[in-house]
């Protein structure tokens, strides 16, 4: 036991297995109308598959893009009532989900699920911008927008670079300044995207 903390790098551990990315995550939903209205109406993901579980037939197995091909899938059935209260969390489960937005359709996010009565908290989270809200059955998701371009192939560098350099900083958590510097350290612009000014905070409870 050593009281070391765990490395922090964007380089692949020496493991015995390397997964090549997320292909998709699966929930436990409650019925296909409640789901689709949300998902796909509300968050614009089409559905794009719908079949029997293959463990459990008599129920319904949907599957959503969520833009950029991975896939967020649901089991439902439509004896299953929605229940938007807050779910309970403990060790193993879903804290929350996160999907990303444009920087461009921000604002509108938030006026969009204001308009469907989906109330949300915003946050300056430092190295992103995010809403937070619930979705139809108490779910927590995070609608989050980088504040600098990154490309998603440098992603992991870029973090990885802005971790080294708060570390050096002695600041406790990653803000703009260390993600431009490990931008530019990189040799990527750091030309920051316009958006509204928030509060730093707790996410959505």
């Amino acid at each position: 036991m050593t009281d070391e903390p765990t490395p922090v790098t964007a380089e692949p551990p020496e493991s015995p297995i390397r997964l090549s990315g997320t292909d998709h995550v699966t929930i436990i939903g409650s019925n296909e109308a409640d789901t689709v209205a949300f998902y796909r109406d509300l968050l614009g993901m089409p559905l794009v598959l719908r079949q029997p579980n293959l463990d459990q037939p008599e129920v319904t197995h949907l599957f959503f893009d969520t833009g950029d091909g991975r896939i967020l899938t649901f089991f439902v059935s439509d004896d299953r009532e929605s229940d938007p209260r807050p779910q309970r969390t403990g060790v193993g489960a879903v804290h929350h989900l996160a999907f990303s937005v444009d920087p461009e359709r921000f604002v509108e996010t938030g006026e969009a699920l204001e308009e469907a009565g989906h109330p949300y908290n915003e946050f300056d989270r430092g190295a992103f911008h995010s809403l937070y809200t619930r979705d139809h059955n108490g779910l927590v998701l995070e609608l989050a927008t980088d504040k600098y371009h990154v490309p998603d192939d440098r992603r992991a560098e870029v973090l990885a670079t802005a971790q080294r350099i708060r570390v050096e900083d002695g600041a406790d958590y990653v803000d703009d300044e260390h993600v431009e510097r490990a931008l530019e350290e990189l040799g990527l612009e750091a030309d920051p995207y316009e958006l509204p000014d928030a509060p730093t905070g707790a996410g959505y409870d």
